[in-house]
């Protein structure tokens, strides 16, 4: 999702990074996401969980289509399972890098991984999901790398798989497979984001300090048949987002709370690929528009009904961390999607009146991580 910012007076579109708290005034602040040496996210891992009875690693034995659950970071207990189940990686394919790494090629460093998997596996996962995956979607490509030891015996072959990643670069559980999911980017009503400094971290408890609670989830698919630009998209989202706001909180004055509405644009290649549901949420920015403000404790109507969720928020992630045998697993410089144009990205929160917002205009906000 792409940076876009937007906050307006009595119905005037105005460009600025700064949230304003006024009556009938409403703003927008949005996620930047960070870049690295790659369009996509890239997460991996060295594979050590060996099959006793075939002597083959478990992971370099499965095939497109198959996927991999772990609970440990060196994946020691990696095992196949079925995409409906809960796992951490989805298998697009393998590749094979002897071409350009010989055998007296140097195990690569984090920054060669990250290129070699960037080169080997962005073609591979696009062509799994038949050319339509979403650059700024849900799913990052990974690739899973032989360790030290099966390099130097000649091992040049990575597998390539699509995994969920958060923007502290941790992995999170998935169900189903990503030929069948819908992309977007979104979390189920009621999760809390975590803040890390300024910008969006993983999700975490409400009742711990956050930088957004979604409140809403819109699916814009259902209102435009063809990609609608971000002022069609904020001109329907002003008043939807707004009324879900409001029914969530239970009508609660977030002025009063500096608080805001904030939703999501789609660019047009996530549209593209089939990613057009939006998150509506509720955060604070900096007044002067450095980033977002820790937010502590639900804003939802405690007098609400339990809420129902059509599937399961995203897991505890696993983390890289040294291991006391063999390698670790190495993240390929683990990274979140180069920020998209600015077709796409958070959009306008609202303080005041929900019911009654004003047009939207974009611009650009101090770059955090993705939502």
């Amino acid at each position: 999702m792409s940076p876009t910012a937007q906050w307006f007076r009595g119905g005037r579109r105005t460009r600025s990074t700064r949230l304003v708290m006024l009556g009938a005034v409403a703003g927008a602040f949005a996620l930047l996401a960070s870049s690295t040496l790659t369009s996509w996210p890239m997460q991996g891992g060295s594979l050590h969980a060996e099959d006793a009875s075939r002597g083959v690693n478990i992971a370099y034995a499965a095939t497109a289509g198959q996927c991999l659950a772990w609970s440990k970071p060196d994946l020691s207990d990696a095992t196949k399972v079925g995409c409906d189940a809960e796992h951490m990686f989805e298998v697009t394919g393998t590749a094979d890098v002897s071409a350009k790494y010989g055998k007296d090629a140097k195990f690569p460093d984090a920054t060669l991984w990250q290129k070699i998997g960037q080169d080997s596996c962005t073609d591979t996962s696009t062509k799994y999901l038949a050319g339509k995956l979403d650059p700024f979607g849900r799913y990052g490509i990974g690739a899973l790398k032989p360790g030290s030891d099966r390099w130097q015996s000649g091992n040049r072959t990575l597998q390539c798989g699509l995994q969920v990643i958060g923007p502290s670069g941790s992995l999170f559980a998935t169900v189903g497979s990503a030929k069948q999911q819908d992309q977007s980017d979104v979390h189920e009503v009621g999760t809390c984001l975590g803040i890390q400094g300024k910008t969006v971290s993983d999700p975490v408890e409400c009742s711990q300090p956050h930088s957004w609670e979604i409140v809403g989830l819109v699916d814009l698919g259902q209102q435009f048949p063809d990609y609608p630009s971000v002022d069609k998209q904020d001109a329907a989202l002003a008043d939807q987002c707004g009324k879900l706001a409001a029914d969530y909180t239970g009508g609660m004055d977030l002025k009063a709370k500096k608080l805001g509405v904030a939703w999501d644009n789609r660019a047009q290649e996530s549209w593209a690929a089939g990613s057009h549901r939006v998150n509506c949420k509720i955060g604070s920015m900096e007044p002067d528009g450095s980033g977002l403000v820790a937010v502590t404790g639900s804003v939802r109507n405690p007098g609400a009904p339990p809420l129902t969720t059509s599937a399961k928020p995203r897991q505890t992630p696993v983390k890289p961390q040294q291991e006391p045998t063999g390698d670790p697993m190495h993240p390929m410089e683990s990274g979140q999607s180069s920020a998209p144009p600015a077709t796409s990205g958070s959009a306008p929160p609202s303080s005041g009146s929900a019911s009654s917002p004003a047009p939207t205009s974009s611009s650009s906000v101090t770059p955090t991580s993705r939502s």
